[in-house]
């Protein structure tokens, strides 16, 4: 066999037809599994181009394995796919993808240009079927060539209409290749064109330019490995072989063998830096799996990307991360020596455990819970470039009660978490470059705009706070660190220490099931939603009920008990209710309410004024 790399765009140049044999499954890549991910590896390497980061490393996107055909002369050169067969047809979709962005752009030109990478041109002996650079199974056939042929993305979605069936309660899909074309179509309008105002890059780089260095990108940072069968090799050896299931080696394997083949090469008594530096990393925590995003992830993989990205102030792909590692090491030498670098990632290892497993006492143990239950993970390449500044516990005081107040307002307000990630990385860069003060990161943070990144001031707080239903929207874990925050301000210095021998749970005080029980303010009864349904918009019944629906999820309406305290409760009448809150939860937060003769959402509103007052010091701006 001949192997060889080659890039994306090299394998569409050339005048031949990709053919997917007959025996070969149809097309089966969904958004989840392979669509996402293959962007994100695109994504990257356009980002890395427009910010001219000239040095970054290729990245491969697979192996193709093609066998060459007898082709009767005249006809165009055949290659059989023998594996690979997925990912051509997919970059094939995103070329055409690509090619119908720019055309709807006016960028007729690179359009054409991306034309010569999905069609064969000059003497075909049967244009039909030579003129395509991948040629597909035969059931996947007339779903391809409407892809790469139809030209624009509303002629597709013109021959690909989506249809409702009677009843039904979303339209059936369209044929998997047609929602692949507009996923990446999609995926590239947001890259280019940008969301919420917002473009990828700073400045007036001009859409023309960015989409013609993106598309430079695609044919020299984005690369494949290509195996050519030779006569006597047998296709079906070759892709077993390829597709045998071993034990992967993990990135943490593959660094640890890097790191020590290098000290070896210094000299180094290698038994010695390896019990001194990395034996604790072949402790069986650091192989324990952590779920992240779509996958399970070993901590050890987890620990290394964000100590990479923190260094870099970059964002690492877990699965990128060997060559990301190596190319920063041979590159930048950031370490004097191997022992320097094994130093660090001890030293930073120790901080990474200390951050997802914080010891009660320990200065960051709030901060880090907070990050834990509030499900925000992008922050520590942050944590770890601060923890190697070796704060004292009042400095992590200040650092916890800004950051906690910034995530913590945004997520009661609704506001998205999708720019972390570039939000802790510019954090970590400037701390890296500059230093670090108390008030250049509340400064940092109070300069953020936009809705995704807005530190919100006491009115859009109060305001999500008063009104917003936020039973879902933010879970039980959260909601219990919320009440439980505000439980400790209605605590004196004197006080004891309460304990809850199992986490609280979070109680509606008016039930969700509470038409029943609790009558409407006017003393008449709520309607059912079947009656709701049908009333008149301008009912008064209709109008109270829906008022009440509202306020049943506010913070208003939230409180902490103890689990068998809460199951207790169910929907029973306020009267009821209040004497069992009073008799047995020991909560000072849950003091004042049971004192009240009546809940309704006059009260909710009162107590949810009472409790923002407490809140907007806890998380203060």
């Amino acid at each position: 066999m001949d192997v060889q790399k080659s890039s994306l765009l090299a394998i569409f140049d050339a005048k031949q037809r990709l053919e997917v044999p007959l025996f070969q499954r149809q097309y089966v890549w969904n958004e989840d599994q392979q669509w996402l991910p293959l962007w994100e590896d695109i994504q990257r390497k356009f980002t890395e181009a427009l910010e001219g980061r000239k040095d970054a490393p290729l990245h491969f996107l697979g192996a193709m394995v093609l066998d060459q055909k007898q082709t009767p002369t005249g006809h165009v050169v055949v290659r059989q796919v023998i594996d690979g067969q997925q990912r051509l047809t997919t970059l094939q979709i995103f070329l055409s993808a690509y090619r119908d962005f720019c055309r709807s752009q006016g960028c007729d030109a690179l359009a054409a240009e991306c034309d010569k990478f999905l069609f064969n041109t000059g003497m075909m002996a049967d244009p039909q079927v030579d003129r395509f650079k991948v040629w597909p199974t035969q059931a996947d056939r007339a779903q391809f060539t409407d892809v790469i042929s139809a030209g624009s993305r509303d002629e597709l979605e013109r021959r690909h209409p989506l249809v409702r069936r009677p009843y039904a309660r979303k339209p059936d899909p369209r044929p998997r290749m047609v929602e692949a074309y507009l996923f990446f179509f999609n995926q590239l309008a947001a890259f280019f064109l940008g969301e919420d105002g917002e473009l990828p890059l700073a400045g007036t780089f001009p859409l023309s330019a960015r989409v013609d260095e993106c598309f430079q990108t695609l044919r020299s940072g984005l690369m494949v490995v290509v195996i050519d069968l030779q006569k006597d090799d047998d296709p079906q050896v070759i892709f077993e072989t390829l597709n045998a299931r071993g034990e992967p080696l993990l990135p943490a394997d593959l660094l640890r063998n890097y790191i020590f083949l290098r000290a070896g090469r210094e000299r180094l008594d290698v038994e010695a830096v390896y019990k001194q530096h990395w034996a604790a990393f072949d402790d069986n925590f650091w192989r324990g799996l952590v779920k992240q995003g779509r996958l399970n992830r070993p901590r050890s993989d987890l620990f290394m990307q964000h100590f990479l990205a923190s260094q870099q102030g970059q964002d690492i792909p877990i699965k990128h991360l060997y060559v990301e590692y190596r190319h920063w090491v041979e590159t930048k030498k950031p370490f004097a020596s191997v022992s320097a670098e094994l130093a660090a990632l001890s030293r930073q290892g120790a901080a990474f455990r200390r951050i997802i497993q914080p010891a009660k006492g320990d200065a960051v143990f709030g901060l880090c819970s907070f990050l834990e239950t509030f499900d925000i993970r992008t922050a520590y390449p942050f944590l770890l470039a601060l923890m190697d500044l070796d704060l004292d516990a009042e400095a992590w005081k200040q650092v916890s009660d800004i950051l906690e107040s910034y995530l913590f307002r945004r997520a009661v307000c609704g506001l998205d978490t999708k720019n972390y990630n570039r939000i802790f990385l510019s954090l970590t860069r400037n701390l890296r470059r500059e230093g670090f003060s108390i008030d250049g990161l509340r400064s940092v943070l109070l300069g953020q705009t936009g809705e995704s990144g807005v530190w919100p001031d006491d009115a859009t707080f109060r305001e999500a706070w008063l009104q917003k239903p936020l039973y879902g929207p933010l879970n039980s874990p959260k909601l219990v660190h919320l009440y439980s925050r505000l439980n400790q301000t209605f605590m004196s210095s004197k006080a004891e220490a309460l304990a809850f021998s199992q986490p609280p749970t979070i109680e509606h005080i008016m039930p969700r099931d509470w038409i029943t029980n609790w009558p409407l303010p006017d003393g008449t009864r709520g309607l059912t939603f079947s009656e709701l349904s049908a009333a008149p918009s301008d009912d008064v019944r209709a109008i109270a009920t829906r008022k009440r629906h509202l306020a049943i999820h506010t913070l208003g309406n939230l409180t902490i008990l103890s689990s068998a305290l809460n199951s207790a409760q169910g929907n029973s009448r306020w009267e009821d209710k209040k004497i069992a809150m009073k008799n047995h939860s020991l909560l000072p937060i849950n003091q004042s309410v049971v004192e009240l003769d009546a809940w309704d959402e006059a009260a909710i509103l009162d107590r949810a004024e009472s409790l923002f007052e407490r809140a907007r010091h806890v998380w203060g701006r």
